[in-house]
């Protein structure tokens, strides 16, 4: 679930440790602003872009499914990071697609100067970055419009409308990533939204429908000294409800406090539980050299039932990382199916993997 320009950070989820509205600063020391406690939202405004704030993403994973049987996973990205000399801003955006049929993972990078090839909206939805898009169809239903593709491989066009209210990670508005008082963001979340259109795969146009996860996260300052990157997962289950786990990994391989698992339930109320992230099994990149934790245990507690709750997380393809050759950060961004203890099929999953071929600088 997700860097700087050039350490540009797609990416996350976090909440976390509170602290007091008087001991976090407006800005960061190069000036940028800083989420605060209290912040009243006003939307389709504050879906828009805010360049007061250094780094601003706004991040689309989905599962589709053709009629013929057929699935598949994508991933969407687009961020927005102000240049190192805060003279304009750069646009990096990420597109990849698994056909898990076949195993095919598929991904392309652009990066653009804010200007004609790329920008955001102050006012409203609306992001581009080349022919790729995010954009409202209809601000005050919240549908939206996604356009993309990889290269000749892979088309995008997707409508997209939310199945349940946004929710707002963290606390007091706030989603807290560490003990450090610029390390916050606001994280806005679309944990649902159902998603029906046309994916093009070469000359073949396939009609899908699915659901997708939404996250647009705000902020001048994601991780601590200490911490080198995360492991981050978002669970739609059957039943209706969504989970949002992210571990905050430290240098010693630990996981930061500020770290932390949300479920979200049918009706979109949240409620934080405890965790346990145990590593089954591992994948070597061909590519990057990085190892990453691809299938994995997560230990919680169901809130529904008050009873431990194991889930096995298994990707649908070993081969999901995205290179980083113009972002500069590799990572693995993976589509997963989601096994209870006797494997039973609970539902379907995206985990993200980061800081394992070079530590996260954000």
């Amino acid at each position: 679930m997700h860097r700087r320009i050039l350490l540009f950070c797609a990416f996350c989820a976090f909440c976390g440790h509170s602290l007091r509205g008087s001991e976090i600063p407006l800005t960061t020391s190069d000036g940028f602003a800083v989420p605060q406690p209290g912040h009243v939202f006003t939307f389709p405004r504050d879906h828009g872009s805010h360049p007061e704030f250094k780094i601003e993403w706004w991040y689309l994973t989905g599962h589709l499914f053709a009629a013929d049987g057929r699935r598949f996973g994508y991933q969407a990205t687009f961020f927005r990071s102000a240049a190192p000399d805060k003279s304009t801003h750069l646009h990096l955006a990420h597109m990849a697609l698994i056909d898990v049929a076949t195993g095919k993972f598929l991904h392309q990078e652009r990066l653009n100067r804010e200007g004609w090839d790329a920008g955001s909206s102050t006012t409203t939805l609306d992001v581009h970055n080349g022919p790729w898009s995010l954009r409202f169809l209809d601000a005050d239903t919240e549908r939206m419009s996604l356009r993309g593709g990889i290269r000749a491989d892979a088309g995008f066009n997707f409508t997209l409308t939310p199945a349940k209210p946004l929710t707002i990670f963290g606390e007091n508005g706030v989603s807290r990533k560490g003990a450090a008082p610029t390390a916050a963001s606001y994280y806005l979340t679309f944990t649902r939204l159902r998603t029906e259109g046309v994916l093009t795969l070469g000359s073949e146009n396939i009609p899908v429908t699915g659901e997708s996860w939404m996250d647009h996260e705000i902020s001048s300052s994601q991780l601590d000294q200490n911490q080198v990157g995360w492991d981050w997962v978002s669970i739609h289950f059957k039943d209706g409800r969504e989970l949002m786990f992210y571990r905050l990994r430290l240098r010693d391989g630990s996981s930061d406090p500020a770290s932390s698992l949300t479920w979200v339930d049918a009706k979109g109320r949240t409620q934080k539980s405890d965790f346990k992230w145990e590593v089954v099994e591992t994948w070597k990149s061909p590519s990057t050299g990085a190892i990453y934790p691809i299938r994995v245990r997560l230990t919680t507690t169901d809130p529904s039932t008050g009873k431990p709750l194991a889930l096995s997380l298994e990707p649908l393809a070993k081969n999901q990382e995205l290179t980083g050759n113009l972002g500069g950060i590799p990572y693995w961004e993976g589509a997963c199916r989601v096994l209870d203890a006797d494997g039973l099929d609970l539902g379907h999953a995206y985990m993200e993997l980061t800081g394992y071929a070079k530590d996260l600088k954000l």
